[in-house]
């Protein structure tokens, strides 16, 4: 299977064009939680890209407003690429969206592309997930305030953690996309709610903030000072050591979940994330 089999195609790609400034690109990083958009510019010989405006890139250069000067060099691939050679360009970059470049950009191919390939069939997907599995395991306690689970996350730069009860036994998953669905941007308002941090608290959000991996940049953001038991996912889904990428890659896509916890009995042994799944290609 090829890149353009998978991809999402240039006419369905969401661009912004230069010269720009930093504000043309907030709505697709913070409203819509992309984690980074190409960026383009016309020429007399048309169409040109230029590069990714990410998350990491507005909070790296908060005062910087023109869009060009904010533009990261990035790994591109070609349509004619492989499944596997753009499954080992992510793995080794970290890159969870990579451009499809042949002269002009042609598309966009994303994890979630590679993960549907594994899951169809149109990739490797042999390999048993024990043997991708990390070991390590992010945990959070269910009854910590959210934004001090939001400052868990960001500090242990992972994008979720496993809940666990007062017994210490798993109870559930939050994610940063669970704590981003229920912050709200406070800018430009003289009065925030109850639950914003004074300035006298470790977790306030200063002019940029990060909330795990994905980056908001903002003046504010109030998160819900409750616990985490009420913005988790209860019913959980976990795999066994025995189980192949494929069978994951499945259960990733039709639960809409990047992470799956792994165990052995009743007992929490690793985590399986969807980028650990490229390393069996």
């Amino acid at each position: 299977m090829n890149v353009a089999d998978a991809m999402t195609p240039r006419s369905e790609v969401v661009t912004v064009e230069i010269p720009g400034t930093r504000a043309d690109v907030l709505e697709y990083l913070q409203e819509r939680k992309f984690s980074s958009v190409p960026i383009i510019k016309q020429t007399d010989d048309g169409e040109q890209f230029r590069g990714l405006v990410s998350r990491e890139s507005l909070i790296e250069q908060p005062d910087e407003d023109q869009l060009a000067l904010l533009i990261e060099e990035t790994p591109t691939v070609t349509a004619d690429a492989s499944i596997e050679h753009v499954a080992a360009v992510m793995a080794a970059e970290g890159a969870r969206r990579v451009p499809v470049v042949d002269g002009k950009l042609e598309g966009i191919i994303t994890v979630t592309d590679v993960i549907r390939a594994i899951a169809t069939g149109n990739a490797d997907g042999e390999t048993e997930v024990g043997e991708l599995a990390r070991r390590y395991v992010n945990c959070v306690y269910a009854g910590t305030p959210l934004p001090v689970a939001e400052q868990e996350l960001f500090h242990a730069d992972v994008p979720y953690g496993v809940v666990l009860d007062d017994d210490g036994e798993t109870c559930g998953m939050i994610t940063e996309v669970d704590i981003i669905d229920v912050a709200r941007v406070v800018e430009g308002e003289a009065q925030t709610g109850d639950s914003m941090a004074s300035d006298d608290d470790d977790w306030k959000w200063e002019s940029i903030k990060a909330v795990g991996s994905r980056y908001m940049p903002t003046r504010n953001v109030e998160i819900p000072a409750k616990p985490v038991r009420e913005f988790m996912t209860a019913d959980l889904v976990t795999v066994g050591e025995r189980r192949t990428a494929r069978e994951v890659a499945q259960m990733m896509i039709e639960n809409d979940v990047e992470q799956i916890p792994l165990v052995s009995g009743d007992q929490l042994v690793g985590i399986v994330r969807d980028m650990d799944l490229l390393e069996g290609l």
